[in-house]
């Protein structure tokens, strides 16, 4: 083979081994690894006629086939569980008319989040990333929050996907507070309906110093008073016939104390409560490491002690 074309074959294969977005303009933008999807950001405008399948964006994950969702979206059991989100269901603001309000960007009650804007976007042979901007709403169309949302993907070395949160919330207004519960607010994943449906007795947790737990067995802040402040946890369960380990990192930078719930059906993650003021925002960081197949108690204290060093 002559020395150009060789090189030209090599350019082709480098080329399509990279991360590589593609968008369906006013839809989601798909995230592609070799040719095949892996994650999606669904960011259409919220449609008062369509509000429950609008009202917040969020993030697809695939299943390794790169065709069916390892995650759930719209319907099925809880229709507000979208995939990787972020929200809370307590959170007081001001509406047009400097009145106090409750606004749930939850259930999306009151409330709800927009897509803004990507703004900034960048996939290259062994990453991607993209920074978004989402505004968070009272009904009445006032934005009482902008949430800078940037996620960034990668692989680990034995195959892993590696999810990177960050969110800096700007409120708009002199000062707001976000709260909720366990089960109702903060940065959580949810899995295809597929396991609520089907495979929940098969989904099982491991923790911080007890390890792995029975099948169909949960725990959650209050009931379980050792769910609280966790730098990880991590979740196992069925979708398509495979096994799937997503282990949660949680940042010991974020706010403080934070409080952790799970579901056999495919939920789990934790929240906080705290006032947001304008000058200072509100900053938080998380990791997901999600794997086909299963992981050791020892394996995700090892990933979570190298997260918490970063």
């Amino acid at each position: 083979m002559k020395p150009a074309l060789a090189a030209l074959l090599l350019s082709t294969l480098s080329i399509e081994a990279a991360f590589k977005w593609v968008d369906t303009s006013g839809k989601h933008t798909d995230l592609q690894y070799n040719g095949k999807n892996i994650v999606r950001y669904v960011y259409e405008a919220m449609d008062p006629s369509d509000r429950e399948r609008t009202y917040k964006p969020f993030h697809h994950v695939y299943q390794q086939d790169g065709k069916d969702f390892l995650t759930k979206g719209p319907g099925g059991r809880y229709t507000h569980h979208r995939g990787i989100y972020y929200g809370f269901a307590k959170c007081s603001a001001q509406n047009k008319d400097g009145k106090n309000v409750r606004v749930d960007t939850w259930h999306c009650k009151g409330g709800y989040q927009q897509h803004k804007e990507i703004l900034a976007q960048e996939a290259t042979e062994d990453k991607a990333w993209h920074k978004l901007a989402i505004e968070w709403r009272v009904d009445d169309g006032t934005v009482f929050a902008v949430e800078y949302r940037t996620l960034a993907f990668t692989y680990a070395d034995d195959g892993a996907l590696v999810v990177d949160f960050s969110s800096s919330l700007k409120p708009t207004q002199d000062k707001i507070r976000v709260d909720g519960d366990p089960q109702h607010a903060g940065f959580q994943f949810r899995a295809s309906n597929e396991v609520a449906a089907s495979t929940k007795g098969q989904t099982y947790y491991i923790r911080p110093g007890t390890g792995k737990d029975a099948q169909g067995k949960t725990k959650n802040w209050p009931g379980n008073k050792d769910m609280i402040n966790l730098e990880w946890k991590a979740q196992s369960l069925v979708v398509g016939g495979n096994r799937y380990t997503t282990l949660y990192l949680d940042s010991a930078q974020n706010p403080k104390p934070s409080f952790y719930s799970e579901r056999d059906y495919g939920r789990f993650g934790s929240y906080f409560a705290t006032d947001v003021s304008k000058d200072k925002g509100l900053q938080v960081n998380y990791r997901l490491n999600i794997k086909v197949g299963e992981r050791t108690p020892e394996e995700c204290a090892t990933l979570s002690a190298a997260y918490q060093k970063k």
